[in-house]
Protein backbone atom coordinates (compact mmCIF):
# COMPACT_ATOMS: atom_id res chain seq x y z
CA UNK A 1 0.00 0.00 0.00
CA UNK A 2 1.21 3.75 -0.59
CA UNK A 3 0.42 4.79 2.26
CA UNK A 4 2.33 2.38 4.50
CA UNK A 5 4.74 3.60 6.82
CA UNK A 6 8.24 2.13 5.91
CA UNK A 7 9.65 -0.09 8.49
CA UNK A 8 13.29 1.68 9.36
CA UNK A 9 15.13 2.72 12.73
CA UNK A 10 14.11 6.21 12.02
CA UNK A 11 10.35 5.70 11.65
CA UNK A 12 10.24 3.55 14.89
CA UNK A 13 12.07 5.48 17.09
CA UNK A 14 9.80 8.18 15.97
CA UNK A 15 6.77 6.26 17.10
CA UNK A 16 8.46 5.45 20.08
CA UNK A 17 9.33 8.61 21.08
CA UNK A 18 5.77 9.94 20.51
CA UNK A 19 4.22 7.35 22.47
CA UNK A 20 6.49 7.79 25.43
CA UNK A 21 5.91 11.41 25.50
CA UNK A 22 2.20 11.02 25.58
CA UNK A 23 2.47 8.65 28.53
CA UNK A 24 4.45 10.86 30.03
CA UNK A 25 2.19 13.76 30.11
CA UNK A 26 -0.46 11.71 31.25
CA UNK A 27 -1.30 13.09 34.73
CA UNK A 28 -4.11 10.75 35.79
CA UNK A 29 -4.97 6.78 34.60
CA UNK A 30 -8.11 8.49 32.59
CA UNK A 31 -5.60 10.51 30.09
CA UNK A 32 -3.18 7.29 30.71
CA UNK A 33 -5.97 5.21 28.90
CA UNK A 34 -6.03 7.33 25.96
CA UNK A 35 -2.40 7.16 25.46
CA UNK A 36 -2.49 3.48 25.99
CA UNK A 37 -5.15 3.81 22.99
CA UNK A 38 -3.59 6.03 20.76
CA UNK A 39 0.07 4.35 20.41
CA UNK A 40 -0.69 0.92 21.38
CA UNK A 41 -4.27 -0.20 20.25
CA UNK A 42 -4.92 -1.14 16.19
CA UNK A 43 -4.21 2.17 14.26
CA UNK A 44 -1.62 3.43 16.34
CA UNK A 45 1.68 4.10 14.48
CA UNK A 46 3.64 0.73 16.37
CA UNK A 47 0.61 -0.82 15.29
CA UNK A 48 0.85 -0.16 11.40
CA UNK A 49 4.75 -0.38 11.38
CA UNK A 50 4.19 -4.10 13.04
CA UNK A 51 1.61 -4.85 10.56
CA UNK A 52 3.95 -4.14 8.18
CA UNK A 53 6.32 -6.78 8.82
CA UNK A 54 4.36 -9.26 6.35
CA UNK A 55 5.72 -6.83 3.50
CA UNK A 56 9.43 -7.52 5.15
CA UNK A 57 11.80 -10.10 2.88
CA UNK A 58 12.13 -13.13 4.67
CA UNK A 59 16.14 -12.35 4.93
CA UNK A 60 15.51 -9.44 6.85
CA UNK A 61 12.27 -10.64 8.97
CA UNK A 62 14.24 -11.36 11.72
CA UNK A 63 16.45 -8.34 12.29
CA UNK A 64 13.28 -5.61 11.41
CA UNK A 65 10.75 -8.18 13.43
CA UNK A 66 13.40 -7.49 16.67
CA UNK A 67 13.52 -4.07 16.00
CA UNK A 68 9.76 -3.18 16.12
CA UNK A 69 8.77 -5.65 18.77
CA UNK A 70 11.83 -4.08 20.49
CA UNK A 71 9.94 -0.84 20.28
CA UNK A 72 6.46 -2.22 21.57
CA UNK A 73 8.27 -3.69 24.28
CA UNK A 74 9.59 -0.50 25.74
CA UNK A 75 6.24 1.77 25.02
CA UNK A 76 4.58 -1.10 26.73
CA UNK A 77 7.23 -1.36 29.87
CA UNK A 78 6.62 2.32 30.08
CA UNK A 79 2.98 2.10 30.17
CA UNK A 80 2.63 -0.16 33.08
CA UNK A 81 5.05 1.65 35.15
CA UNK A 82 3.29 5.03 34.63
CA UNK A 83 0.37 2.84 35.28
CA UNK A 84 2.09 2.44 39.14
CA UNK A 85 3.07 6.09 39.47
CA UNK A 86 -0.10 7.41 39.05
CA UNK A 87 -2.07 4.68 41.23
CA UNK A 88 -0.06 5.30 43.81
CA UNK A 89 -0.35 9.09 43.70
CA UNK A 90 -3.76 8.36 43.82
CA UNK A 91 -4.05 6.59 46.68
CA UNK A 92 -1.74 8.93 48.57
CA UNK A 93 -4.22 11.70 47.55
CA UNK A 94 -6.92 9.95 48.77
CA UNK A 95 -5.82 9.04 51.94
CA UNK A 96 -4.32 12.65 52.35
CA UNK A 97 -7.89 13.74 51.76
CA UNK A 98 -9.37 11.24 54.20
CA UNK A 99 -6.67 11.12 57.05
CA UNK A 100 -7.41 12.46 60.31
CA UNK A 101 -5.24 13.91 62.71
CA UNK A 102 -5.72 11.90 65.77
CA UNK A 103 -4.10 14.52 68.30
CA UNK A 104 -6.43 17.27 67.41
CA UNK A 105 -9.86 17.75 69.27
CA UNK A 106 -12.89 15.79 68.08
CA UNK A 107 -14.70 17.28 65.88
CA UNK A 108 -17.86 15.87 67.23
CA UNK A 109 -21.23 17.68 68.74
CA UNK A 110 -21.08 18.84 72.46
CA UNK A 111 -22.40 16.32 75.58
CA UNK A 112 -24.57 17.35 77.78
CA UNK A 113 -24.82 17.14 81.44
CA UNK A 114 -27.89 15.77 83.36
CA UNK A 115 -29.54 18.52 85.05
CA UNK A 116 -28.32 18.83 88.85
CA UNK A 117 -31.73 18.56 90.24
CA UNK A 118 -32.22 15.35 88.79
CA UNK A 119 -28.80 14.64 90.14
CA UNK A 120 -29.74 15.52 93.47
CA UNK A 121 -33.70 14.31 93.27
CA UNK A 122 -31.98 10.73 92.52
CA UNK A 123 -28.88 11.59 95.70
CA UNK A 124 -32.16 12.04 97.99
CA UNK A 125 -33.99 9.00 97.49
CA UNK A 126 -30.95 7.15 96.98
CA UNK A 127 -30.12 8.06 100.81
CA UNK A 128 -33.57 7.04 101.71
CA UNK A 129 -33.71 3.41 100.45
CA UNK A 130 -30.07 3.30 102.16
CA UNK A 131 -32.64 3.76 105.15
CA UNK A 132 -35.08 1.18 103.98
CA UNK A 133 -37.90 3.23 102.92
CA UNK A 134 -39.63 3.14 99.35
CA UNK A 135 -40.28 5.49 96.93
CA UNK A 136 -43.65 6.33 96.05
CA UNK A 137 -45.35 8.47 92.80
CA UNK A 138 -48.38 9.84 91.96
CA UNK A 139 -50.01 11.57 89.13
CA UNK A 140 -49.46 15.24 88.85
CA UNK A 141 -52.81 15.65 87.53
CA UNK A 142 -54.36 15.32 90.62
CA UNK A 143 -58.14 15.54 92.48
CA UNK A 144 -58.94 18.28 94.48
CA UNK A 145 -60.13 15.14 97.33
CA UNK A 146 -56.64 13.96 97.50
CA UNK A 147 -54.75 17.47 97.25
CA UNK A 148 -56.87 19.66 99.82
CA UNK A 149 -59.65 17.10 101.57
CA UNK A 150 -58.30 14.05 102.52
CA UNK A 151 -55.03 16.59 104.32
CA UNK A 152 -57.51 18.16 106.37
CA UNK A 153 -57.38 21.52 104.55
CA UNK A 154 -60.85 23.52 104.77
CA UNK A 155 -62.86 24.32 101.82
CA UNK A 156 -62.59 27.71 102.62
CA UNK A 157 -58.70 27.65 103.12
CA UNK A 158 -56.39 30.42 101.08
CA UNK A 159 -54.43 27.47 99.14
CA UNK A 160 -57.59 26.43 97.72
CA UNK A 161 -58.26 29.93 95.98
CA UNK A 162 -57.32 30.32 91.85
CA UNK A 163 -54.42 32.98 92.64
CA UNK A 164 -52.40 30.03 94.35
CA UNK A 165 -53.85 26.52 92.42
CA UNK A 166 -53.62 26.28 88.81
CA UNK A 167 -57.65 24.22 87.82
CA UNK A 168 -58.33 22.44 85.11
CA UNK A 169 -61.52 23.53 83.25
CA UNK A 170 -64.15 22.69 83.63
CA UNK A 171 -63.40 23.69 87.80
CA UNK A 172 -66.68 21.52 88.43
CA UNK A 173 -64.82 18.33 88.16
CA UNK A 174 -62.42 19.34 90.82
CA UNK A 175 -58.85 18.67 89.08
CA UNK A 176 -55.99 20.39 89.47
CA UNK A 177 -51.85 20.45 88.84
CA UNK A 178 -50.86 19.14 92.13
CA UNK A 179 -49.36 22.35 94.41
CA UNK A 180 -47.52 19.33 96.33
CA UNK A 181 -46.55 15.99 96.72
CA UNK A 182 -48.30 15.45 99.38
CA UNK A 183 -51.32 13.36 97.46
CA UNK A 184 -48.92 10.83 96.83
CA UNK A 185 -48.78 10.46 100.89
CA UNK A 186 -52.57 10.31 100.56
CA UNK A 187 -52.50 7.73 97.97
CA UNK A 188 -50.23 5.41 99.38
CA UNK A 189 -52.00 5.13 102.87
CA UNK A 190 -54.93 4.18 101.23
CA UNK A 191 -53.49 1.54 98.84
CA UNK A 192 -50.50 0.10 100.69
CA UNK A 193 -50.53 -2.38 104.08
CA UNK A 194 -49.01 -0.99 107.40
CA UNK A 195 -46.00 0.04 108.38
CA UNK A 196 -45.47 3.20 105.97
CA UNK A 197 -42.12 4.27 105.09
CA UNK A 198 -42.16 6.44 101.82
CA UNK A 199 -40.54 9.54 100.22
CA UNK A 200 -42.22 11.10 96.97
CA UNK A 201 -40.27 13.23 95.09
CA UNK A 202 -41.55 15.22 92.10
CA UNK A 203 -42.86 18.10 90.24
CA UNK A 204 -45.73 20.41 91.88
CA UNK A 205 -47.36 23.26 90.37
CA UNK A 206 -48.33 26.74 92.13
CA UNK A 207 -48.97 30.39 90.80
CA UNK A 208 -45.85 32.12 91.78
CA UNK A 209 -44.06 34.65 89.90
CA UNK A 210 -40.85 33.35 88.23
CA UNK A 211 -38.35 35.34 90.14
CA UNK A 212 -34.80 34.37 91.86
CA UNK A 213 -36.42 32.69 94.85
CA UNK A 214 -39.72 30.98 93.73
CA UNK A 215 -40.84 29.40 90.27
CA UNK A 216 -44.45 28.24 89.16
CA UNK A 217 -43.06 24.63 88.64
CA UNK A 218 -40.61 23.31 90.77
CA UNK A 219 -39.82 19.94 92.70
CA UNK A 220 -40.22 18.82 95.87
CA UNK A 221 -39.29 15.73 98.02
CA UNK A 222 -41.85 14.48 101.25
CA UNK A 223 -41.43 11.92 103.56
CA UNK A 224 -44.27 10.00 105.29
CA UNK A 225 -43.97 7.13 108.21
CA UNK A 226 -47.18 5.21 109.36
CA UNK A 227 -46.55 3.21 112.13
CA UNK A 228 -46.89 2.05 115.78
CA UNK A 229 -44.94 3.90 118.46
CA UNK A 230 -43.92 6.34 116.36
CA UNK A 231 -43.03 10.17 117.95
CA UNK A 232 -40.81 13.68 117.16
CA UNK A 233 -37.75 11.53 118.43
CA UNK A 234 -38.03 9.44 115.63
CA UNK A 235 -38.80 12.97 113.03
CA UNK A 236 -35.96 14.86 114.52
CA UNK A 237 -33.60 11.91 114.04
CA UNK A 238 -34.49 11.11 110.38
CA UNK A 239 -33.96 15.12 109.47
CA UNK A 240 -30.91 15.15 110.91
CA UNK A 241 -29.42 12.20 109.37
CA UNK A 242 -31.10 13.47 105.72
CA UNK A 243 -29.35 16.90 107.00
CA UNK A 244 -25.85 15.64 107.25
CA UNK A 245 -26.11 13.24 104.04
CA UNK A 246 -26.45 16.24 101.91
CA UNK A 247 -24.70 18.75 103.40
CA UNK A 248 -21.89 17.12 105.37
CA UNK A 249 -20.83 15.96 108.85
CA UNK A 250 -21.11 19.26 110.52
CA UNK A 251 -24.92 20.24 108.95
CA UNK A 252 -27.47 21.14 112.23
CA UNK A 253 -30.51 21.65 112.11
CA UNK A 254 -33.89 22.69 114.16
CA UNK A 255 -37.38 23.23 115.17
CA UNK A 256 -39.69 26.17 115.40
CA UNK A 257 -43.67 25.70 115.95
CA UNK A 258 -45.67 26.58 113.38
CA UNK A 259 -49.38 25.15 111.89
CA UNK A 260 -49.96 23.02 108.92
CA UNK A 261 -53.36 21.36 108.45
CA UNK A 262 -51.98 18.14 107.60
CA UNK A 263 -49.83 17.64 111.21
CA UNK A 264 -50.28 18.44 114.81
CA UNK A 265 -47.70 19.36 116.37
CA UNK A 266 -46.07 20.68 113.36
CA UNK A 267 -42.71 22.30 113.11
CA UNK A 268 -40.56 24.34 110.67
CA UNK A 269 -37.25 22.71 109.55
CA UNK A 270 -33.95 25.23 109.80
CA UNK A 271 -30.80 24.24 108.39
CA UNK A 272 -27.72 26.36 109.55
CA UNK A 273 -26.00 27.77 106.55
CA UNK A 274 -22.68 28.93 107.19
CA UNK A 275 -21.76 30.40 103.83
CA UNK A 276 -24.98 32.23 103.32
CA UNK A 277 -24.14 36.10 101.90
CA UNK A 278 -23.73 38.51 104.69
CA UNK A 279 -22.85 35.67 107.34
CA UNK A 280 -23.69 32.27 108.37
CA UNK A 281 -27.75 32.04 109.26
CA UNK A 282 -30.69 29.57 109.63
CA UNK A 283 -32.93 29.49 106.67
CA UNK A 284 -35.79 27.65 106.28
CA UNK A 285 -35.49 24.57 104.91
CA UNK A 286 -39.21 23.06 104.72
CA UNK A 287 -41.90 22.00 107.01
CA UNK A 288 -42.80 19.02 109.19
CA UNK A 289 -44.70 17.49 111.90
CA UNK A 290 -46.69 14.45 113.40
CA UNK A 291 -49.33 13.47 110.95
CA UNK A 292 -52.78 14.74 112.17
CA UNK A 293 -55.55 11.93 112.87
CA UNK A 294 -57.88 13.36 111.02
CA UNK A 295 -55.64 13.08 107.80
CA UNK A 296 -55.15 9.10 109.25
CA UNK A 297 -58.84 8.70 109.39
CA UNK A 298 -59.41 10.26 105.87
CA UNK A 299 -57.09 6.98 104.90
CA UNK A 300 -59.13 4.76 107.41
CA UNK A 301 -56.35 4.51 109.79
CA UNK A 302 -57.02 4.15 113.34
CA UNK A 303 -54.87 7.12 115.07
CA UNK A 304 -55.54 5.89 118.58
CA UNK A 305 -53.33 2.28 117.37
CA UNK A 306 -50.84 4.05 114.53
CA UNK A 307 -49.00 7.45 114.38
CA UNK A 308 -46.64 8.65 112.36
CA UNK A 309 -44.87 11.94 110.86
CA UNK A 310 -44.31 13.74 107.59
CA UNK A 311 -42.23 16.27 106.30
CA UNK A 312 -41.44 18.13 102.69
CA UNK A 313 -38.58 20.16 101.06
CA UNK A 314 -37.77 22.03 97.96
CA UNK A 315 -34.97 20.50 95.96
CA UNK A 316 -34.25 23.61 93.94
CA UNK A 317 -34.13 25.26 97.25
CA UNK A 318 -31.46 22.39 98.91
CA UNK A 319 -29.66 22.46 95.55
CA UNK A 320 -29.39 26.43 96.42
CA UNK A 321 -27.94 25.95 99.65
CA UNK A 322 -25.76 23.06 98.35
CA UNK A 323 -24.42 24.25 95.81
CA UNK A 324 -24.82 28.24 96.52
CA UNK A 325 -26.90 29.10 93.52
CA UNK A 326 -28.10 32.74 93.52
CA UNK A 327 -31.29 32.46 90.84
CA UNK A 328 -33.74 29.91 91.16
CA UNK A 329 -33.91 30.86 87.45
CA UNK A 330 -31.17 29.51 86.16
CA UNK A 331 -32.79 26.03 86.80
CA UNK A 332 -35.19 26.59 84.84
CA UNK A 333 -33.76 28.64 81.35
CA UNK A 334 -32.31 25.03 80.20
CA UNK A 335 -28.69 26.71 79.57
CA UNK A 336 -26.33 23.38 79.70
CA UNK A 337 -23.88 25.86 80.76
CA UNK A 338 -25.34 25.50 84.23
CA UNK A 339 -25.72 21.72 84.16
CA UNK A 340 -22.18 21.66 83.33
CA UNK A 341 -20.85 22.72 85.69
CA UNK A 342 -22.22 19.94 88.10
CA UNK A 343 -20.41 17.39 86.61
CA UNK A 344 -21.15 14.34 83.72
CA UNK A 345 -22.57 12.18 86.67
CA UNK A 346 -24.48 9.53 84.91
Amino acid sequence: MSDAPEITPEAVDAAVADALAAIAAAGDTAALKAARSAHTAEGSPLARLNAQLRNVPNERKAEVGKLVGGARGRVTQALAAREAELAEAETAAKLEAERIDVTALPQRARVGARHPLTLLQDQVGDIFVGMGWEIAEGPELEHEWYNFDALNLDADHPARQMQDTFYVDPVARHLLLRTQTSPVQMRTMLTRDLPIYIVSPGRVFRTDEFDATHLPVFSQFEGLVIDKGITMAHLRGTLDHVARALFGAEAKTRLRANYFPFTEPSAELDLWHPTFKGGARWIEWGGCGMVNPNVLRAAGIDPEVYSGFAFGMGIERTLMFRSDVKDMRDMAEGDVRFSEQFGMVV
